[in-house]
């Protein structure tokens, strides 16, 4: 039997969260001001959780390792955020939105926490206006909706192509009030790099001033780590270069079961690898898959001409295109969700349609949605519909008001204009829908230990639907842990303040200090990016978008011998005590270097292909995701000392609201 509880309250679906509000215990206005709460991170879910805590009255410490709060990783979030306002009049509702984040997740989350989040989405619209946010707006000033992957409703609202930094900049503003009533203390430049547990309860951190090299003792009634995924395992990725697993792998240390954590998002538009030497990669936003046509050349020879630089992508005619997403899924077309075009567009390229020198490209083409923009715009003008020349400009000041500044990016970096040329894209990991198991009250296994956001596992399956996690983030920081928090906080309200003069603190520091100094006393030969770029490899070319068995049990023994070699071999300049990035590095890199090792063996262990998750052994005719129902449920892992030796717990996942069935997109 497991002992993993989720406590999902009793009743009907529709009717669990309004309930549970109504029956979990509470703390008065008076008792908050006596109550302190830790918070990890300061992105969407941590920032908007701070600023809502302290606004309850809670006494509340906000930690990021950035030099401000709005620097945390969601700023880079561009598409939008989903909500079931049905404003387009188009068939959405609370129940679809459900359903549509259950299904796109291939039937792997947990029912009652996605119902919860689709309630809650349309209450985060309303937030963030009354903050300011600028969504896109109609002509008539009604918020404006676009369609994203995996759905057929428009239910995505939007800032242009930056509504990450947007949403982050209302959270951060609401932040900056507490701070200025003093119910937020801020610790910017400043790395958890420990959870203290005391009598069973996490009770406090050990965290590191990045300026100084200072280790600090912090304790609180209750810690919440809103501290974002885990992609950066694969070196290259969407993700800031600063973005880590260290706060979620330490508190899996302490206690805190990790889920799932070999499913990762594979974002299909992205821009192309350029080089050996590239140290991250860029998204184009996905809202892009809206008016943009995905296509490579029908011909071996034509597509071996583009790489080579003899056919322009322009010159190709409409005959000789495959646009391969509409020839196989007519129903969603371009706007299949993100593991279904991802792996379309690796078939493709691995079958040599490829379009860039290194054969690994595809085109996002928005010819079409030019004319077609220019020709509506010319209609409306009482212009001429056939003058090729005006419809053009027409249609690209559409165009430009819609994706505008991500063009820009683009060409910025490739030096290509996309207005003129097919952009080019290709598959990179973007998110991960693992990370630690928490219960309906976004509780860990360890007691006072929450996870909110992209740190925790409970919303997204096997697969994250487009402008869900920014959806995920907020509701979670805003409407979910303010409640569920108290249930647990009413039994501290006579505990008093937490001293941090106790054996577990002083031990947990001595950990801390002991592993830094082994880091910086190292005289290895070989720098951390060295290490960090050799698991990167192992991960993608054996764990990435398609796995097997053989592959898998390969990577485990390459990533133990990868993390021998740099606890041997690497090699830390500067000091212990001072502003040192490397060392900071070096932590972080040592901890991707155990979860890489459980990231495998998770995938060893799942003999099926869900979402993100594609094993070889386990597809259909048509190559597609083949699920197996005695996998329904939720891998627990728990630690036991080294990665290989980690417990194994499951949680069942019922769907009693839901009929799993064959995840079809056509």
């Amino acid at each position: 039997m497991s002992i993993l509880d989720s406590k999902v309250p009793e009743g009907p679906l529709a009717e669990k969260w309004k309930n549970h509000k109504s029956n979990i215990n509470l703390v008065s206005p008076a008792n908050k001001r006596n109550i302190d709460i830790i918070v990890v991170g300061t992105g969407l879910a941590g920032g908007s959780a701070a600023a809502t805590l302290a606004e309850l009255g809670y006494n509340v410490k906000a930690f990021c390792f950035q030099d401000s709060a709005r620097r945390a990783h969601s700023i880079a979030a561009q598409g939008g955020i989903n909500a079931a306002k049905n404003y387009q009049g188009d068939g959405d509702s609370t129940y679809r939105l459900f359903y549509d984040t259950v299904k796109g997740g291939d039937y792997r989350s947990r029912e009652s926490n996605v119902h919860r989040l689709a309630e809650v989405s349309t209450n985060i619209i309303d937030q963030c206006v009354a903050q300011g946010v600028p969504f896109a707006r109609e002509y008539g000033g009604l918020l404006d909706n676009r369609s994203f992957g995996g759905v057929l409703v428009s239910r995505t609202f939007y800032a242009k192509g930056q509504t990450g930094q947007q949403l982050l900049l209302g959270a951060y503003s609401a932040m900056n009030r507490q701070i200025g009533r003093g119910k937020i203390k801020m610790y910017a430049r400043h790395e958890m790099l420990d959870v203290v547990i005391v009598d069973g309860k996490a009770r406090g951190i050990i965290a590191r001033n990045l300026v100084t090299g200072e280790i600090e003792r912090h304790s609180a009634h209750a810690i919440v780590l809103g501290t974002g995924g885990y992609g950066n395992l694969f070196y290259l990725s969407t993700y800031a270069m600063g973005s880590n697993v260290t706060a979620a792998w330490k508190a899996h240390k302490r206690g805190a079961f990790f889920a799932n954590p070999c499913f990762t998002q594979i974002h299909p538009t992205c821009i192309p690898v350029s080089g050996d030497h590239q140290s991250k990669l860029t998204l184009m936003s996905e809202s892009l898959r809206n008016d943009g046509r995905i296509w490579v050349p029908k011909n071996m020879e034509d597509a071996k001409a583009i790489r080579e630089g003899k056919l322009k992508p322009v010159d190709l005619p409409e005959d000789k295109r495959d646009y391969y997403l509409e020839r196989r899924y007519p129903a969603f077309g371009n706007l299949v969700p993100r593991d279904v075009a991802s792996r379309a567009a690796k078939e493709r390229c691995d079958s040599g349609f490829g379009v860039n020198k290194t054969g690994e490209a595809v085109f996002l083409d928005f010819a079409a949605a030019i004319q077609r923009y220019g020709k509506e715009q010319a209609h409306v003008k009482g212009l001429d519909e056939n003058d090729l020349t005006l419809v053009t400009k027409l249609g690209k000041e559409v165009v430009a008001s819609k994706y505008g500044n991500l063009f820009q990016m683009y060409e910025k970096i490739v030096d290509q204009n996309p207005y003129e040329t097919p952009m080019m894209i290709y598959p990179a990991v973007h998110y991960t829908m693992g990370g630690l198991w928490v219960d309906y009250n976004l509780m860990t296994t360890v007691p006072g230990l929450y996870a909110i956001g992209e740190a925790n596992f409970s919303d997204h399956g096997a697969n994250r639907l487009g402008a869900s996690a920014l959806m995920q983030g907020l509701a979670d920081g805003y409407f979910v842990l303010p409640y569920t928090i108290g249930d647990y906080l009413a039994n501290d309200i006579r505990t008093g303040k937490i001293p941090t003069d106790s054996p577990e603190f002083e031990a947990s520091e001595t950990y801390v200090g002991e592993n830094l100094n082994k880091l910086i006393n190292n005289k290895g030969t070989k720098s951390v990016d060295y290490f960090h770029k050799k698991l990167g490899k192992i991960m993608w070319n054996k764990c990435g978008m398609a796995r097997n068995r053989e592959h898998l049990q390969e990577a485990i023994e390459e990533i133990k011998q990868v993390r021998e070699e740099f606890w041997k071999d690497v090699f830390v300049p500067g000091a212990e005590n001072e502003y040192n990035e490397e060392l900071a590095k070096a932590g972080r890199v040592a901890d991707f270097l155990e979860l890489g090792e459980l990231f495998a063996k998770d995938a060893l262990e799942r003999e099926e292909s869900c979402g993100g998750h594609f094993r070889e052994e386990h597809q259909t005719e048509n190559g597609e995701a083949l699920r197996r129902p005695e996998y329904q449920y939720v891998s627990a892992w728990e630690y036991k000392g080294q990665p290989s030796q980690a417990i194994h717990h499951k949680e069942d996942l019922v769907y009693e609201n839901i009929e799993v069935k064959e995840r079809s997109y056509k």
